[in-house]
């Protein structure tokens, strides 16, 4: 008697880590290449995964310019373009419209899209196990900063009380 098995083939979206979005803006019109080796690293140990990569020019005139990377020279992205032919192009218009309303006229700004393959395994077993996510959220940096030097200003300041 042949065995049946009980269960399927994961499927492929299950594997999925969350998906994250960032914009990193640089002032003037040259965006160079300099973080292309870091976000290689995160690649190549598999912690992220490239969905989707966006480059954005802001005139002075406030007007935003859209690049893919193949309308990029090679000396603005470094091994960016590596990552050309997996891109999803996740982005719709209004994304894209709703990011450059954002940067500041005069700067070259990054829209960069990705995958969390580090927490890819646990989202799965989440899903598995008839969980699901129901909130998330992200501390800017600057927050973060902003909370570390009120903290030590706090302190600073009951040292010098003596209390």
């Amino acid at each position: 008697m042949t065995q049946q098995l009980t269960e399927q083939a994961p499927d492929p979206l299950d594997e999925l880590g969350p998906v994250d979005w960032m914009v990193v803006e640089f002032p003037g019109s040259q965006f160079r290449g300099e973080i292309a080796p870091l976000l290689d690293d995160l690649v190549n140990r598999g912690t992220v995964r490239v969905l989707d990569l966006l480059m954005i020019r802001k005139g002075e005139d406030g007007v935003p310019e859209f690049f893919e990377l193949s309308d990029l020279d090679d000396s603005e992205l470094g091994t960016l373009r590596a990552y050309e032919a997996v891109l999803a192009n996740l982005l719709s218009e209004d994304d894209v419209n709703a990011v450059a309303a954002a940067i500041e006229p005069g700067s070259t700004a990054a829209l960069l899209v990705w995958e969390n393959r580090w927490a890819a395994p646990f989202g799965s077993a989440v899903r598995r196990a008839g969980g699901q996510l129901v909130a998330s959220g992200r501390i800017p940096i600057q927050a973060l900063l902003a909370a570390v030097e009120a903290d030590d200003a706090d302190e600073s300041s009951t040292d010098e009380r003596g209390e």
